[in-house]
């Protein structure tokens, strides 16, 4: 069994978040600069069985393509051509930061920590994956 990545992709910073290879949790990895990311799933892949990556997808309230599509669809197509044997699937983004700073906020942690972007970007990431695992119980239960 392999794990499943998830990526809030964002101008600034990516938040990355990954399953255990049971595909029961999901947990923050890392928050990174854009240009870095690339080369981080490389290594990352190489030590690890990955066997989905999932991608954020910004939506508008009218579910059309958020203006940060034009950001992140050129990321998307290096994705694609760099691991061509891992699938890539999106995930419906919208309200994930803010989910993120709710759930960061009833953690309990400190102000000053709360006001960490880099927090709230792994938090979504988090919630990414957990909302796409939770889709595929859904379908999976459905087939069956």
């Amino acid at each position: 069994m392999g794990r499943i990545i998830a990526i809030d992709y964002g101008q600034k910073r990516v938040g990355v978040a990954v399953t255990d290879e049971l595909k029961l949790i999901a947990t923050g990895l890392t928050v990174l600069n854009p240009n870095e990311l690339i080369s981080f799933l490389k290594t990352y892949i190489l030590q690890n069985n990955v066997e989905a990556i999932v991608v954020g997808e910004p939506r508008q309230m009218n579910n059309t393509a958020s203006e940060s599509s034009r950001f992140i669809d050129p990321f998307l197509k290096n994705l694609k051509k760099t691991f061509p044997g891992i699938p890539i699937h999106r995930m419906d983004e919208r309200f994930t930061s803010r989910l993120a700073q709710s759930a960061i906020l009833m953690s309990g942690i400190g102000k000053k920590d709360r006001q960490n972007k880099e927090l709230t970007d792994k938090v979504s990431a988090t919630i990414i994956l957990q909302s796409f695992m939770e889709q595929e119980e859904f379908f999976k239960s459905k087939k069956g």
